[in-house]
């Protein structure tokens, strides 16, 4: 791992360190995490819980090792992490779903559970000896199931912290640990046994009854809600994966002898010259040596034009060569090419962005203290007033359940869950719950103009000649591979003559005989006259016929046609729409003009983007970004809320907090309706869940609640949790 020196603080010089953390299970973690490194002496910490990783600034007084050793001494690991590049390199082949364990876990804890509860809940199913075999199902649910919950706690513990898996712990553990003591030395296990619904507790009472279905019930919702909170962060770090993968894994080397041979990229070094071939990526950032072709530059540019390449101009690794044979010298390998550096922006940019924290966890660090105070307040008064020990016992039993978060924990991942399910039905997808608290407050969207206002593709807008102009051009570029000639290809008829004698001169045009007639197509100096006039935003491409110029075919990136519709909508929901592009002001204005946006950002590189967004949210501004190419991936990470277009590069969609899958701009304002409505229905949800422990509380520290109807009253709780967000089914 490198550590880049930043600038001077007093005189010191700072280190931008980043650290891989192991062991958070919620955050609150990352927050203990954070304090503990902050308050080192120099040190400015931030610890990202989605991509689990720590981003430190610090003197050159204070080593790595310290700062793992103080990262230990709060209950949990760290190690250097690899450069974003490397990361993203080395664990893209892996391709293993890390959240696999967790899914497992949850499908048999949960065939384990349900029997438990049915038996539990329907006295009359509940057989001689039933309550054996709840202990036998049960068992391994909340010992072995909840296990990653029983150690967090414990960490927490030897650390003087409580958090919402100190209580799950301490609630299941307690149910399990009073039902064995129930079943073994009290009344529980004799046969015959049957479980009643007595509303309150009675003085000396509860020795034959058991627990046993809301410890195994409350392990199985709170290890599903952790489930799908895991395949949310998982998703983290794709967006470097994606970038890695937009790389060459291949590259025919040419030897000093002339020879080519084919070698692994990593492989190369700067000053090697290497071949590409038509359709292929270019290996690496380097120089033209020999040949001429247009290149697709729009995974780093996001501009559909190709660019015409000749010796002695740079290109850059990832992009494509489009219609010639090229010689390339590598000036540029591995962390120092465009691509790597625009890895590093993502990297970067999501590593600056602060995580939103559930509340559950918020209110776990006041909440759980007051739960185990009251518990044992409780089970001290029973005790105490001649209760005896197991009403007490019992009593301190049901605060502790009818506490567990299991409406709370759902109160989340249910809505995401039908949220996200409606919108894929709609063609809107939401990376995780993380993304929702921004669309609310959002009130500037920024556009990137080609491939998400405009379709990214060249089409003929204009044809200025003889009525065959446009049929023979298309016949002759029908031998071509180059995107110019396919878009006049698309525009021709479809049945075209047959050409004849064709010749292509990369980076000029091509030519052919058809129909007896010498056909050139290309820029001004192939056809043989002089530059035509420059057209805003367009190519123009002349045509001559036997030596003669006939015309020329004005080719232009089509604006998508619900565009100004899309515009329309997002100014309804209150946001400021900007156009941000790499493209020249002129192009731009047109397209903007078009659409109905008056702020336009043009002529900007990937990093100005980046720097662009920055600026409007120092303005105080809250920013959402819609793109579709690599440049716009760094961007969209930067964003507080990031949209990718769905048939953008995959960078840009991992990068996105929202996916834009119909690839249809009016998309966006659904998504940021449906996003505010799941929103909204999440914060309900966390209300009702919240209010239900506030006011059941006091019920059972007063003996009203036996545990058996808390446990009742817990899983109505997370009915209505279930319920309310069904509501999002009906969204449209």
């Amino acid at each position: 791992m490198g550590i880049p020196p930043g600038g001077k603080v007093g005189g010191v010089v700072e280190n931008r360190i980043e650290l891989a953390i192991g062991g958070m299970t919620c955050a609150s973690c990352a927050s203990r995490i954070e304090k503990k490194l902050n308050r080192l002496t120099g040190v400015t910490a931030s610890v990202n819980y989605a991509t689990e990783t720590a981003t430190v600034s610090a003197p050159s007084t204070v080593s790595v090792d310290d700062l793992i050793e103080t990262v230990k001494k709060t209950g949990y690991t760290a190690e250097p992490a690899p450069s974003p590049f490397e990361a993203a390199t080395t664990t893209n082949d892996e391709a293993r779903d890390e959240t696999r364990e967790l899914r497992d876990k949850v499908v048999v804890s949960a065939l384990l559970a349900v029997p438990v509860i049915i038996l539990a809940m329907v006295p009359a199913w509940q057989f001689t000896y039933w309550q054996w075999l709840s202990l036998t199902l049960a068992a391994p649910v909340v010992v072995w199931g909840g296990a990653a919950f029983h150690r967090a706690a414990w960490v927490n513990l030897r650390h003087g912290a409580a958090t919402m898996d100190t209580l799950i712990s301490i609630g299941t553990l307690a149910a399990l640990g009073w039902s064995l003591w129930a079943l073994f030395f009290g009344m529980a296990g004799e046969p015959g046994v049957r479980h009643g619904f007595e509303l309150t507790l009675e003085r000396g009472a509860g020795t034959d009854s058991i627990y046993l279905e809301v410890a195994a019930g409350v392990t199985v919702f709170v290890l599903a809600g952790r489930y799908f909170e895991a395949r949310a962060k998982r998703r983290a770090g794709a967006a470097l994966k994606a970038l890695a993968d937009l790389g060459a894994k291949e590259v025919t080397i040419l030897r000093a002898d002339g020879q080519e041979v084919t070698r692994p990229v990593a492989e190369l070094r700067k000053g090697d010259r290497f071949v590409v071939r038509p359709g292929e990526k270019i290996a690496t950032d380097g120089v033209v040596d020999e040949g001429a072709s247009a290149v697709d530059q729009s995974l780093l540019t996001g501009e559909s034009v190709p660019i015409e390449v000749t010796p002695g101009d740079p290109v850059a690794g990832g992009t494509v060569n489009a219609d010639g044979r090229l010689v390339v010298t590598a000036t540029k390998v591995g962390a120092e090419t465009q691509l790597a550096h625009i890895a590093r922006l993502v990297s970067q940019a999501q590593s600056g962005k602060a995580e939103v924290q559930r509340l559950a966890d918020r209110i776990s660090g006041v909440f759980v203290p007051i739960v185990l105070v009251l518990a044992a307040g409780t089970f001290g008064y029973w005790w105490g007033t001649g209760g005896g020990l197991a009403a007490a016992f019992t009593a301190g039993i049901a605060v502790l359940i009818i506490a567990c978060p299991c409406a709370l924990g759902l109160a989340t991942p249910t809505a995401l869950l039908v949220g996200t399910g409606r919108g894929a039905q709609r063609g809107i997808l939401i990376k995780g719950p993380e993304v929702l608290e921004s669309t609310r407050t959002v009130d500037t969207i920024v556009l990137d103009k080609t491939g998400t206002v405009t379709t990214g593709k060249l089409a003929v807008v204009e044809t200025d000649g003889p009525e065959e102009l446009l049929r023979y051009a298309a016949a002759v570029e029908a031998g071509s591979e180059h995107p110019i000639g396919r878009a006049i290809v698309a525009a021709g008829p479809k049945a075209l003559p047959p050409v004849t004698d064709f010749r292509s001169t990369p980076g000029r045009g091509v030519r052919g005989i058809v129909e007896g007639h010498e056909v050139l197509v290309g820029r001004a100096e192939f056809t043989g006259t002089e530059a035509t006039e420059n057209l805003t935003g367009h190519t123009v491409v002349t045509v001559a016929i036997d030596q003669r110029v006939r015309g020329r075919l004005v080719l232009a990136d089509e604006i998508r046609p619900s565009s100004r519709d899309a515009v329309a909508e997002l100014r309804r929901l209150g946001l400021r729409p900007v156009l941000l592009t790499g493209d020249n002001t002129a192009a731009a204005q047109e397209v903007a003009k078009a659409v109905g946006i008056t702020e336009v950002i043009a002529e900007v590189l990937p990093a100005d983007k980046v720097d662009t967004v920055k600026r409007l949210q120092d303005e105080g501004r809250v920013v959402a970004m819609v793109g579709d190419g690599v440049n716009d991936a760094a961007a969209l990470a930067q964003a507080d809320l990031g949209l990718a277009m769905g048939a953008g590069t995959d960078a840009a969609i991992e990068a996105a907090d929202l996916t834009l899958v119909r690839d249809d701009l009016i998309a966006a304002g659904d998504a940021i309706r449906l996003s505010r409505r799941t929103l909204r229905v999440i914060k309900g949800n966390l209300f009702w869940a919240l209010a239900y422990n506030v006011g059941a509380l006091p019920l059972a520290a007063a003996g009203l609640l036996n545990p058996m109807i808390a446990g009742a009253a817990m899983a109505l709780s997370s009915v209505f949790v279930v319920s309310n967000s069904l509501r999002l089914r009906r969204f449209h």
